[in-house]
């Protein structure tokens, strides 16, 4: 397990390990890199990052990461694939499932309210942009990145 304080002051476990934590996870995140770019959202208030966010009632944490990657960003994904969990200690401890998964399409869409669009970054970019949200810059971010260098679909 790789433990972290986040820029918020929050302390982070990560784990490459399935089923580590005794929360459940409610939480997704989706990496996808394509065409040697990673696909982002860009979210109105914390910026560029990775898509993700809560899982529904009723729906499985792989539909939920299928439906928030479409939401955010109009990119129909295939090949989910369980890649990590963390989990946030907060006021509620809370956990997220990181997924990778492989593009299968786009379509245009309308953003909602919390979302302004999507983009494409190259790893330079991936790292160095400007408007990165705060958990696009923490050491965990780094550490699956990291991890992700290992995973033969990148």
């Amino acid at each position: 397990m790789f433990s972290f304080t986040d820029l918020n002051g929050l302390r982070v476990d990560l784990s490459f390990t399935r089923g580590e934590f005794t929360v459940e996870p409610k939480h997704v995140l989706v990496f996808l890199k394509y065409d040697n770019k990673w696909l982002c959202t860009i979210h109105k208030r914390r910026g560029v990052e990775v898509p993700g966010g809560k899982q529904e009632p009723g729906e499985t944490l792989e539909e939920a990461a299928i439906r928030e990657v479409f939401e955010e960003t109009g990119v129909h994904i295939k090949n989910l694939k369980w890649f990590a969990e963390y989990a946030v200690h907060d006021e509620v401890l809370f956990c997220k499932t990181v997924f990778t998964a492989q593009f299968a399409g786009q379509e245009d869409i309308e953003f909602d309210l919390e979302t302004s669009g999507m983009t494409w970054l190259t790893d330079d970019e991936f790292a160095n942009h400007p408007n990165l949200s705060f958990h696009m810059k923490d050491e965990g971010m780094q550490k699956m990145l990291e991890e992700l260098k290992h995973d033969d679909q990148w």
